[in-house]
């Protein structure tokens, strides 16, 4: 389908500044801070007054439609200035609009008040995802909504609830970001905001998340073994490629016949895929293709082999946050008799109450020598803990 691109211009500025007054927005009917990453129209011509236009990006709403969606002019303003707005935009003239653009402010929490499963602290059994819990966008709602059911139905069942660390998952960073952070505008996903974004690929989802789904009984015994499947296969090339030896001669016939330049020696298929000239179609040329490896599971093992210095570091890292991660501090814990922490680090772990060392360490005006204190006055209260049980 063809998309196309439209400008705004000084024109279409001064409709919308002519009627900003009559703007919700800006008008005062509607209070609340908007999604930073969407502003309306408005917001743009008054937030960046220098710019004579921007762009409208003019998408089809389906393939037995004629009706196009302008992305880029969200709009709070009355629908006649919207009508008189866009037809100063060229290409738009004749422009007839079906429905017209408006602005929504909804009620949300405080997302400090939830606890990692998305339950909220307040309400025993009460779950939130998506606008309720501050952030804005349908993917972000709907992993939120995925995670929320399912610790809501383990409660009423009473099993162990389900908390996605941050390098499991972006639903766990975000979720993560939520309840340690909190939010100051509507929240919306970003790869940006992870730090483990070397792991959290699209092509190992299934590595990820599926043992977890399965753990959690959402994955059934044919899916299952798909998975098991699937990752035998990946690993079965992976070792091929890492233990085959490939002489230069042979992988010389085949980049000679391609005009390209011969390397000077042989090595393993997995030293060569690491060479940024060499690619699997290569190497499959001398050694052959690994049974079983079609064109997504082949993307899959170059990026991890030729990743394979990064993502080993990467995995250290996660390696080490796990351990903090494993040091769990109980809910009630008692942070008012620590003297050695500071007096901003003892009211915000009061107020957000972390699971872990690892959590209390992401959260803002906690130090590196505030997590020291807490880790050794947690390990001398699990002792004592231990102690009594023993009795």
């Amino acid at each position: 389908m063809d998309c196309h691109i439209a400008y705004t211009n000084p024109e279409t500025h001064r409709v919308i500044l002519n009627n900003l007054h009559r703007s919700p927005l800006y008008g005062g009917a509607i209070e609340g801070i908007g999604p930073r990453y969407c502003p309306s129209i408005e917001d743009k011509v008054v937030r960046f007054s220098d710019k004579d236009r921007h762009q409208v990006f003019v998408e089809p709403c389906g393939l037995d439609t004629e009706e196009m969606y302008l992305q880029g002019l969200s709009s709070s303003l009355p629908e006649q200035v919207q009508n008189e707005m866009y037809h100063t935009v060229k290409g738009f003239e004749d422009l007839e609009i079906m429905r017209p653009a408006y602005a929504i402010e909804y009620e949300c929490i405080d997302p400090l008040a939830l606890w990692p499963t998305l339950e909220t602290r307040a309400v025993q059994g009460l779950y939130g995802a998506g606008q309720f819990n501050g952030t804005s966008g349908y993917e972000e709602a709907a992993a939120q909504g995925l995670l929320a059911g399912l610790n809501a139905a383990r409660k009423v069942l009473g099993r162990k609830q389900l908390v996605l660390a941050r390098h499991t998952s972006y639903l766990g960073t975000l979720v993560d970001d939520l309840v340690t952070k909190g939010v100051m505008d509507p929240y919306r996903m970003m790869t940006s905001r992870s730090e483990y974004r070397l792991t959290l690929r699209q092509d190992n989802a299934d590595e990820r998340l599926t043992p977890i789904g399965r753990e959690m009984g959402l994955v059934d015994d044919a899916r299952w073994a798909a998975f098991e499947k699937a990752m035998n296969i990946k690993n079965t090339e992976k070792k091929r490629l890492e233990t085959t030896t490939v002489r230069a001669a042979d992988l010389n016939r085949v980049l000679v016949a391609m005009g390209r330049k011969p390397i000077e020696k042989g090595g393993t298929a997995a030293e060569l895929l690491r060479r940024p000239d060499v690619d699997y179609t290569l190497i499959a040329d001398v050694i052959g293709r690994g049974e079983g490896v079609d064109l997504r599971m082949e993307g899959r093992i170059v990026t991890e082999i030729k990743y394979a210095g990064y993502i080993s570091r990467q995995q250290r890292t996660i390696r080490d946050v796990k351990r903090l991660e494993d040091t769990r501090i109980p809910k009630d814990f008692d942070y008012e008799p620590l003297d050695g922490l500071r007096l901003e680090a003892r009211e915000k772990l009061s107020k957000i109450r972390p699971l872990d060392l690892a959590q209390a360490g992401r959260i803002p005006g906690v130090s590196p020598a505030d997590l020291a204190v807490l880790s050794v006055a947690v390990a001398a209260a699990s002792r004592r803990a231990e102690m009594e049980e023993n009795k």
